[in-house]
Formats: structure tokens, sequence, C-alpha cells
């Protein structure tokens, strides 16, 4: 396991493409930090298909339904909108057109997407593994959706 600077903020994903490794951002958004974890921690995310994957914008997963429709459990989060750019790897949170949505399902940024900006809760970053986001089966759904296979949380893995 690779040494990694803060590994209770340090998410890793396992994709059928390979390995993702994001930086989690308490400081820009620590509620939606502290659900993505909690979720990891509650194995949530394993399985969950990358349901809407659009070719230079972005990768959406997290909807346990795999259609983008479903969210955990756990009561929905109120926003916290910061003014980290939506730049390539940025790891953000999906939600309806009511800004106090946002339950379970994230997208990571392929490209510029800064139009994002202010509107949508920034919480992360990936550090390691953009090659694999970069990988993952196209279209709203794929016809072969790739998965997470496994989310955890660095701390946690021995």
């Amino acid at each position: 396991m690779a040494a990694y600077k803060d590994p209770e903020n340090t998410l890793i994903i396992e994709t059928s493409k390979g390995k993702v490794v994001i930086q989690l951002r308490p400081d820009l958004a620590p509620k939606h930090v502290e659900r993505i974890k909690q979720l990891a921690r509650e194995n949530f995310y394993d399985g969950i298909v990358f349901h809407r994957v659009i070719e230079g914008f972005m990768a959406q997963t997290g909807c346990p339904q795999g259609r983008g429709t479903g969210q955990s459990k756990h009561p929905n989060l109120p926003a916290e909108f910061n003014a980290e750019p939506h730049v390539r790897g940025v790891c953000s949170m999906a939600r309806s057109s009511m800004p106090n949505s946002a339950n379970s399902q994230f997208f990571i940024v392929f490209d510029e997407a800064t139009f994002l900006d202010k509107q949508y809760t920034a919480w992360g970053k990936v550090i390691e593994g953009m090659d694999n986001v970069d990988k993952l089966a196209r279209g709203e759904p794929p016809k072969s959706p790739d998965k997470m296979v496994s989310v955890r949380v660095a701390a946690d893995v021995k």
C-alpha cells in the first residue's frame, strides 16, 4: 500500500478499469467529505456502475440503481458550493435542480467544466489513476458500464 500524505482524507476506488485515488478536501466541503467517507465505510459504493459518462465532460456514479435516480438511505446534504474550479480530475457531487439535494452520487470531471463552479459542491481531486477514469465506457448509460469494484478510505486499508 502506497503511503498517502493524509490517509484519513484519501479515497481509494478500485474500478473495473483500475485504481483511482482521490484526495478528499474537507477544507472545501466538510459535510460532503464526511458523507463520502461514511458511504465508503458502509461499502455502499461497492459494485455501483458509472451510469453517465460523457466524453469531454465527466463520469458520474453513486446511484445504487445504476440509473441516476437513486441515493443512499441518508438524508440529502445542504449545499457546500465553493470556489474550487471544475477542472480535470475534480470530484463534485451530483444533484437535482434543488441545490440541497446531493446525497451519494458524484462525478469526476474529464476536462474544464468551469460553468459548474459555485453551483455544485467540489469535494476532492484525483491524484492517481486519472488514466483509468479516461478508460471508462462512454454513454448515458453506457452499453456495458464500468463499475466501482470497491471504495475505501486509505486509513482503513491495511
